[in-house]
Parts: C-alpha cells; sequence; structure tokens
C-alpha cells in the first residue's frame, strides 16, 4: 500500500495544537516523546511541517481567510494550515487534499468539517503559488515586534523577518586540524562553515570522526571573544548543549561545563566523546557553583528571540511575560560569575537575544555594579565582524538581517569584561 504521509501529517498538525493552543515550544513536545512512535522519516517529515507551517502561518492564514466564513477549531485550521503549506511546496493536491480530509474525519469533535477542508483546499490548490507570493512577509506578533521596532528601527526589524521567513542554513565549526571534504560548503567570514542543504546531519563526511559540530557562525564569536589559552582554567556556565564547551577544549583550555539540566548535559558528554575532546562535566545551579578560574563564559538563559530563525515556534507559544524574570535572573548570574572570576582575568558575557535588555543594558548596568571590572574592547576585532557592529558600551550586537546575501545568522550579543589584577 501506497504511503499516504498521514501519519507525519496528523503528527505535525498536533505539535501545531501544542504550541498555539497550549503554549508550548516544539522543542517541549520533542522531548516530551510525542513523536517517539513514529518511524524516523515521518518524524523528521512531521517536525519539518511542524516548522515550515509556523514559519508561513501568516501568509497561510491570510490565503485561507479568503474562503472561512466562520472561524474554524483549532487542530482544523491547523489541518488547513499544514495543507496549504504543502500545496504552496508543490506536493501533489489531490495526495494533499485527500490526506487532510482523510485526518479531519477521523476526528470525533471535528468529523462533520471534513467537507469544508476538501472545499477550501480544493480552491488552495487553484491559487498558489501565484498568490502566495503576492503577500507579505510574515511579521513577527506585535508582542515582539514593537519593542525591536524601538531598539533597530523598522527597516532592520523587516530585514530580520526577512530572515526568518527564509530560515536558517547549517553552520559548523571545524575541529582544529580537520579537513571533512564537505561538498558545498560555504566558508563565512567569521571561519564557520556554512551548507545551504545539508540533507541528514548525521550521514555527512568527518560527522562520525568527530571533524566539526553543529553551531550557528553568531553562536560561534562568544569563545572568539573569549580566546582561550592553552592550559587556561575556563568555566562555561549554562553549557549545554555545548557547543562553546567544544571550542573551549579544542583551544586547549581545561574546561568546566556546568548546566542545571543532566539530559541536555548528557548531549554534552556525546559530543565530546564524538569529537574526542575533554571537559569536566558539573550538573548543577550556576548560582551555586563555587570556584576561581583564569575566565568565565556566561551564556545567561534569555528569550532566544535571536532564534527565531532556527525556532519560528518562540513567537507564537510565548508572550512576553517571562521575560522580566529572564533580566532578573540575568543580572544575578552575572553578579556571581564575576566572583568566579580571578583577579586579572575575564568574563565572556552573551545572550541569544535581540532585546536589549538583556544584553546592551545588563553589560551598562554591570559596568557600575562589579567591582574592578572595565570592558575590553579590543577583543572584538576579529576577522569576519564589522566594526558596525560594535555598541556604544563596548559590545558586540549581532542580528539575523546581517549577512542577508549569505543567509544571516543568529542574534546574539557579546561583551568581554576585564577584572583588575
Amino acid at each position: 500500500m501506497a504511503d499516504t504521509g498521514i501519519a507525519a501529517r496528523r503528527s505535525a498538525i498536533n505539535l501545531l495544537d501544542q504550541v498555539l493552543g497550549e503554549g508550548r515550544l516544539l522543542s517541549e513536545c520533542l522531548g516530551a516523546g510525542m513523536l517517539d512512535k513514529l518511524a524516523s522519516e515521518d518524524r523528521a517529515r512531521a517536525q519539518r511541517l511542524a516548522v515550515e507551517t509556523l514559519r508561513g502561518m501568516e501568509r497561510a492564514d491570510r490565503l485561507l481567510a479568503r474562503h472561512l466564513r466562520k472561524t474554524t477549531p483549532l487542530p482544523v485550521h491547523n489541518a488547513l494550515r499544514v495543507g496549504t503549506i504543502e500545496l504552496v511546496q508543490g506536493a501533489a493536491p489531490h495526495g494533499v487534499v485527500n490526506a487532510m480530509v482523510a485526518i479531519v474525519s477521523k476526528s470525533r469533535r471535528h468529523s462533520h468539517l471534513k467537507g469544508l477542508v476538501n472545499a477550501v483546499l480544493r480552491k488552495i490548490a487553484d491559487e498558489v503559488p501565484e498568490a502566495w507570493n503576492k503577500l507579505r512577509v510574515p511579521r513577527l506578533p506585535k508582542w515582539l515586534r514593537s519593542p525591536l521596532v524601538n531598539a533597530w528601527g523598522a527597516e532592520a526589524v523587516a530585514g530580520m523577518e526577512r530572515a526568518h521567513f527564509e530560515g536558517a542554513p547549517l553552520d559548523l565549526t571545524l575541529k582544529p586540524g580537520a579537513n571533512p571534504h564537505l561538498q558545498d560548503a560555504e566558508i563565512l567570514p567569521t571561519g564557520s562553515l556554512r551548507l545551504r542543504a545539508p540533507g541528514q546531519v548525521s550521514t555527512l563526511p568527518g560527522f562520525e570522526a568527530g571533524d566539526w559540530w553543529v553551531q550557528d557562525a553568531a553562536a560561534a564569536l562568544p569563545v572568539k571573544v573569549l580566546n582561550p589559552q592553552p592550559g587556561e582554567t575556563v568555566l562555561d556556565l549554562c553549557a549545554a548543549p555545548g557547543g562553546k564547551t567544544l571550542q573551549l577544549a579544542a583551544a586547549g583550555a581545561d574546561v568546566t561545563a556546568l548546566d542545571i539540566s543532566e539530559t541536555r548535559m548528557g548531549r554534552v558528554r556525546e559530543n565530546l566523546e564524538r569529537t574526542g575532546l575533554t571537559a569536566q562535566i558539573v550538573t548543577g545551579d550556576a548560582l551555586e557553583h563555587d570556584g576561581q578560574y583564569d575566565a568565565v563564559l556566561l551564556d545567561a538563559p534569555c528569550s532566544a528571540t535571536g532564534t527565531i530563525r532556527r525556532h519560528p515556534d518562540l513567537p507564537q507559544a510565548k508572550d512576553g511575560s517571562e521575560f522580566g524574570e529572564l533580566i532578573e535572573l540575568q543580572a544575578r548570574m552575572l553578579a556571581h560569575a564575576w566572583a568566579l572570576v580571578k583577579p586579572g582575568g575575564r568574563l565572556v558575557y552573551c545572550t541569544c537575544s535581540l532585546l536589549p535588555d538583556e544584553g546592551e543594558v545588563q553589560i551598562e548596568e554591570a559596568l557600575g555594579i562589579l567591582e574592578g571590572a572595565s570592558v575590553d574592547r579590543s577583543v572584538l576585532s576579529l576577522p569576519g565582524v564589522d566594526a558596525d557592529w560594535q555598541t556604544e558600551e563596548g559590545g558586540l550586537r549581532l542580528r539575523p538581517d546581517y549577512w542577508p546575501e549569505a543567509g544571516g545568522m543568529d542574534g546574539f550579543y557579546i561583551a568581554c569584561v576585564r577584572k583588575a589584577a
């Protein structure tokens, strides 16, 4: 019997129900095992469909609104959204329509709407891709768009939204001395490798040999700013999933990697083993950790608004209500991390956030509070880093709208603070 993709499509719809109806992140759903019963190909397809539907949801909703007189129940509307995205991508209309009708018809509460699903998706099939391409680039929700416009201006935010809509290529950090012969790999100005259509990561040349690890080009810069030296003691706070730990270890530093999540630290161990690198692994609360280090890298818990290219669920599942608590936590972690830095040492603070309150403002306030602290601007002059990315208080601001022709980068804030000897 031919595979109709029913299981993958139904699972994609269920994921959307959780994100849009329950405010759960996709990572939470996947971590809870929502797709565990699917075959590997169906798991990948379900996740891809959910991500691509979230990325193009505004456009899908605008097309669907032309054919819907009443509000449809969320599971039915999500079926229509997934179907629309598949049609836009060129899937066979009869297959998409039949699958979505079959899924809705199996619903006890919504089976009476299968005729509506059939009619609407058939109309959508006649309209795409022309009607789709005439619609504007999907915008961020107002709760996030407004503060970003206030911070960076409407033109910059429009550029970020274009980057979000296009999605993220795969960036890799090479282990020193490795040469995995990756086809079609682009060397970015900062030294990361970028693949536009990588396929399955674990089958790429050099994966099993541990020649590289997945890490966005922006996420690779905090360690370069830290500039670890062989033999230095370095603490990587909030280390999971471990890309920065691997960079520090590869530079020859004596690394202690700490994170509060045992599950996430399991990934760090796996990557260390795969790459043949070593670090001391500690599972615990960063605010309770003790010791003295030559350098501390604090990738603080944050809104993760800089990663929307890869996580389009974030602005749909969240509403910003938790940001105040995060900002307070960041300030406490900064102060505690500072106490762990030896005299004459340095602290690199970073967040994958686009909000100045989680970056520039934190460092501005810290410089007035932390004893013996001064920002080190000199370490920001790195290959591929534009001087215009440096900020007034002495940090580095990265945004998704940078490198638009090359595929953008994650939003990040990075600053290096020196402690007086």
